[in-house]
């Protein structure tokens, strides 16, 4: 995730910055390294230049300890993309642009939010922690984990500046990076290819597929090149494109660890095979774990990719997850360096979402970090490989790759109206979807005058997305305030009107708890437009409308177009479901009717919602340790897809019309 309102430099000191800059461009441009970094101007040349902090930073660390300005560059970019997220630790306790990571400081006895769970013998899901879990001992951290200690004794800086100053963390990073080079043996050289095995050490990583992965994106990063703004007033860098030969046979002398291999993951990603358990746990039929036999695709198509946060860390994630008495979910993605370790082969349905009917129609990707408390940023190595995987399981499934498929857990609908509010809210407003949708080659984009659009697509601008969430129990625990991928919608089009109400979770309006996303919108989603006025759009949301501010200067919402879902003419209301279930008489004998519960949510008429795919009616039976028992039931009705609110829900096709988003709402008669 990303990080908090960008500072402008002051502009009382145009001179001295001037002259600090000749100064730096010309020590950078001494060391031969001037092609690797160049500080960018804003847009308006009327303003002094800014970047200068953060470029000068890199390029002095580079300096002191020798090490290539491209590799620093590279290694802090796969990290965190040269940001410094305020101080605040990433989702592993790693701090500022070099991702220096203190878990005993930042962990240590952090109360975890439990957001509760249906039964987990029910094969739906439940929560990775309860309140109140102790600090964890020192062995139970590893190395990876504690980098920033090493940095203090390599630089002679404290600790608490290190996580707070980006030049002193940069120095750090810089140090450690010095230190991974001299004990592989190898000289401080100038070519950044002689650096890989620094860098493949430096991810941490202690099996070598993960290390040569991370090793591999930094020099990507430096063939391809990156420039953008670094938040908190560090101002524009860039990395130049350059042409590097990496010495990849170092990554032997790491004496690492291999990897065991029978994970479903394209091969480049080194993921590895910890298998969870399928175990009967006594002489009852239905008495086993962790998840449940299948044949997918081939007996059902697999329709959603759902994306967790683990609300722990990844050592202990590992242990739950091969626990046949816990739930179980398909993939693990570690932060620091992007890691995975796949669980549950994809054909067979993991517990993972709270929701059976998704759970047997999706895979269910895990990631290291914490939804507010513990870290408010993801890491770009954590991004970029489980976009990979993503994008790889879409492809080879055929899950579309747009938001309607490839969802959060907080976008999956309760089942009943009883369990809605104890659904989960991971991985939250602090996932930046609109990246990964980026890294995924499916940007979000507008589609005519969003103006005039009857449809639109989320899509603020996350950096200075900073809603005023609470991470505690009262509005007066903050959270840090950085970006989001939310936005929360108002009963009126003005900023002090109350957010809207969710009833299936409290009859009261919404509130700005991080947990509580009755009120909210993310990226990527699309929804109708229900009204405008000024500066704010309305959207159809719950059966209501929600207002949001998107002014077209600074707008939270694109234009699109594609099909939306109306009431047939004729019909006071629609109900709505979190399941598609089939109907009784598609039931064999001896497997009991599943009830099509409605949810307290009713479609009316006049309102419309995004369309989101249709579906036959289906239910999985798998109730007994014996597969020969399990079967798919497919029934007649026909079920549409619709983005209802936060979380998408169903409708019954012979209760509405498809109709076109550029089309009127048909009027009865």
């Amino acid at each position: 995730m990303s990080e908090l309102s960008a500072l402008s430099e002051h502009p009382g000191r145009p001179a001295r910055r001037r002259a600090a800059s000749r100064a730096r461009f010309a020590l950078t441009a001494a060391l031969g390294l001037l092609p690797a970094l160049a500080v960018v101007p804003q847009a308006r040349a009327a303003e002094p230049v800014a970047g200068g902090e953060r470029a000068a930073a890199f390029t002095a660390a580079a300096a002191e300890y020798h090490v290539p300005l491209q590799v620093l560059l590279g290694v802090s970019y796969l990290e965190s993309r040269w940001d410094t997220h305020g101080g605040s630790p990433s989702t592993d306790a790693g701090y500022g642009p070099m991702h220096l990571t203190d878990a005993r400081g930042a962990l240590a006895g952090l109360p975890h939010h439990s957001d509760g769970a249906e039964d987990a013998r029910g094969k739906e899901d439940a929560p990775l922690l309860t309140a109140g879990r102790p600090a964890p001992a020192p062995g139970e951290i590893p190395a990876r984990l504690q980098t920033l200690d090493q940095a203090a004794r390599l630089t002679g800086t404290g600790a608490e500046q290190l996580k707070s100053d980006p030049a002193a963390n940069i120095r750090g990073g810089a140090a450690l990076l010095a230190a991974h080079q001299a004990a592989l043996g190898e000289a401080a050289s100038a070519d950044p290819g002689a650096w890989y095995g620094a860098v493949a050490r430096y991810s941490g990583a202690d099996e070598e597929a993960t290390a040569r992965q991370f090793a591999d994106e930094v020099f990507q990063v430096i063939a391809e090149g990156q420039a953008r703004q670094t938040d908190a007033g560090g101002g524009a860098v860039t990395l130049a494109a350059a042409r590097v030969a990496p010495r990849v046979e170092q990554l032997v002398r790491l004496h690492l660890r291999h990897t065991v291999d029978g994970a479903d993951c394209p091969r480049d990603l080194g993921c590895e095979w910890i298998p969870a358990p399928y175990q009967q746990l006594s002489d009852a039929p239905g008495d086993y774990g962790n998840h449940d036999l299948s044949d997918r695709p081939f007996n059902q198509k697999i329709d959603y990719i759902v994306i967790h946060d683990t609300e722990t860390l990844y050592e202990p994630t590992l242990r739950l997850v091969q626990d046949p008495t816990y739930v179980s979910w398909h993939y693990t993605v570690r932060s620091a360096d992007g890691h995975i370790a796949n669980h549950v082969n994809p054909k067979d349905a993991a517990w993972h979402a709270g929701n059976w009917y998704v759970n047997a129609k999706s895979v269910g990707i895990e990631h290291e970090g914490f939804l507010a408390q513990g870290g408010q940023w993801y890491t770009e190595a954590m991004y970029r490989n489980s976009a990979k995987l993503v994008r790889y399981l879409a492809v080879k499934y055929g899950v579309p790759l747009d938001r309607a498929h490839i969802v959060g857990h907080d976008d999956i609908p309760g089942t009943t109206t009883g369990n809605i509010p104890g659904m989960h809210q991971d991985p939250g407003p602090y996932w930046d979807w609109s990246h990964y949708f980026d890294l995924m080659g499916r940007p979000f984009k507008g589609f005519g005058d969003a103006a005039k659009a009857s449809l639109v697509t989320i899509a603020p601008d996350y950096d200075s997305n900073t809603e005023p969430y609470y991470c505690g129990a009262t509005p007066a625990d903050l959270c840090p305030a950085h970006g989001s991928a939310s936005v929360t919608l108002r009963t009126e089009p003005r900023d002090d009107a109350p957010p809207v109400t969710d009833i299936g979770i409290r009859p009261t309006p919404g509130d700005w708890s991080v947990y509580n996303h009755a009120a909210r919108v993310s990226s990527g989603q699309q929804y109708a437009v229900a009204d405008r006025s000024g500066d704010w759009t309305a959207i159809w949301y719950l059966g209501q409308k929600g207002w949001f501010r998107n002014p077209s200067g600074k707008p939270a919402a694109l234009a699109a177009y594609g099909l939306t879902v109306v009431a047939k003419a004729g019909r006071t209301s629609v109900p709505v479901y979190g399941r598609a279930y089939p109907e009784a008489s598609a039931y064999p004998a001896g497997i009991n009717p599943q009830a099509i519960s409605p949810l307290p949510y009713q479609l009316l008429p006049g309102q419309r919602y995004s369309f989101g795919g249709a579906v036959h009616g289906e239910y999985y039976f798998s109730n007994t340790f014996d597969r020969a028992s399990h079967t798919v039931v497919r029934g007649a009705n026909v079920y549409y897809q619709v983005q209802f609110g936060q979380r998408f829900m169903f409708v019954n096709a012979d209760d509405v019309q498809l109709v076109p988003s550029w089309a009127p709402v048909p009027t009865a008669g």
